[in-house]
């Protein structure tokens, strides 16, 4: 698959590791970082391109506007942000196209997440329509077939 890849532009933990993968196939990679995290986020040394920017909302906005779809690896409220984020400029038509947020999940780990985002239809919050903005993948593949759409 023709895929690259945009995140926040580290170069340890598992963004490191992905950006690791990418990179060592032979796809880009493209990494956003505040400045200021400079020292906390050692950014990757070999990035396709990095990206410097002021703050975390420009690093959201830089990142979204360079990507057709977001996958979301298990992470903490950072993350959830990011989803939920992503999901919502969809939803209200912000990033200009339909842009689809996938979960790839490892041994359930978003799992809980998927029933309260069917129960935010079933209660009214969220439109069924909507609904399909975020999905839960359990490989790779299924995240690809996801994208594919």
């Amino acid at each position: 698959a023709d895929v690259g890849l945009v995140y926040g532009g580290a170069g340890i933990g598992v963004m490191g590791t992905l950006a690791d993968a990418v990179l060592g196939a032979g796809g880009t990679a493209i990494g956003v970082i505040p400045v200021g995290l400079f020292s906390s986020e050692v950014p990757h040394a070999n990035l396709t391109e990095l990206v410097e920017v002021p703050d975390i909302q420009a690093r959201k906005r830089a990142m979204y506007e360079r990507s057709d779809a977001f996958c979301a690896l298990p992470g903490g409220f950072g993350t959830l942000e990011e989803v939920f984020e992503a999901a919502t400029w969809t939803q209200l038509g912000l990033h200009g196209s339909h842009k689809p947020v996938v979960l790839l999940d490892r041994n359930g780990f978003w799992s809980g997440l998927d029933e309260f985002l069917d129960r935010l239809v079933s209660d009214g919050f969220v439109k069924p329509e909507s609904r399909g903005i975020v999905s839960r993948a359990t490989s790779v593949v299924e995240v690809l077939a996801v994208l594919d759409r």
